[in-house]
């Protein structure tokens, strides 16, 4: 339904059944996939691409020129993918030369207010609540929860999984599974109750909490971390995909607690 109060460019294409709302404005170079729902006063920019059966609520802007003085009018796009909410003033900007694309996946929420900057690349299955903040470049990995208020610093990488407190400053990268928070952002445990609802057995939780207690509550580098847990834990998807998130850190990754009368032997 193509409401006579919006204005449609005519080379954008919509699926048949897509809802839009008076007020709206959709520019060119627009595909936009069937039983979508943009509401009223959103606005969606040149070089937007969006999947089946997503809600745009009203004054939401996708597809905005990166807000970045390098960017000189090169053509990008923004991609959000199937069953993804972007709620009220969402902002989200194409991307830049850097890879000429920002990235949403499919049944993501994106709460009020939230910004995603140019570059960055949202996995599927991701929750960002009211205000969240992300930098250019910005990676987030799948089923990640972000909480209201944080910001995140460019080129962060979020792993899988993890879950990052409401008010974080995200300055390193966050590996998956983990719970993080604090003022500097640390490690504070295992996603464990996020992980169960996903299905994860009680047996892989702990294999994930042990090597999470090698890594951040004995005192050693990460080398030094990483060497013991190939070592001397049995390989399994988790534990490579920690090894390897950790490894691939181009920013480091972010520091653990270390309790005043804790244990720095890594042998305990």
């Amino acid at each position: 339904m193509k409401q006579p109060l919006a204005y449609i460019h005519p080379e954008a294409k919509l699926a048949n059944n897509v809802v839009v709302e008076p007020f709206v404005t959709i520019d060119k170079n627009v595909v936009i996939g069937e039983g979508t729902w943009i509401g009223p006063n959103v606005s969606i920019m040149e070089g937007v691409r969006i999947g089946k059966n997503c809600k745009i609520f009203p004054g939401a802007v996708i597809g905005a020129i990166p807000q970045d003085l390098k960017f000189d009018g090169e053509e990008t796009i923004v991609e959000i993918g199937d069953n993804t909410i972007i709620r009220e003033s969402v902002t989200i900007n194409r991307g830049t030369k850097a890879s000429f694309k920002t990235k949403v996946g499919s049944n993501c929420l994106l709460m009020a207010y939230v910004h995603i900057a140019h570059d960055c690349v949202i996995g599927n299955n991701c929750v960002l609540a009211n205000v969240a903040t992300l930098g250019g470049h910005v990676v987030i990995d799948d089923w990640a929860i972000i909480g209201g208020l944080s910001a995140i610093h460019q080129f962060v990488h979020i792993g899988e999984h993890s879950f990052i407190s409401g008010g974080s400053l995200v300055r390193k990268d966050v590996p998956p599974y983990v719970k993080a928070a604090r003022e500097p952002l640390s490690y504070v445990g295992v996603n464990s109750v996020g992980l169960r609802r996903r299905g994860l057995s009680n047996e892989v939780i702990a294999e994930i909490q042990e090597i999470y207690r090698i890594l951040y509550l004995k005192g050693n580098n990460n080398t030094k971390a990483l060497e013991f847990i190939e070592t001397h834990l049995k390989a399994s998807p988790e534990r490579d995909e920690i090894i390897q998130f950790i490894r691939n850190s181009s920013r480091g990754i972010m520091k653990g607690y270390f309790p005043e009368n804790g244990s720095t032997n890594i042998e305990d």
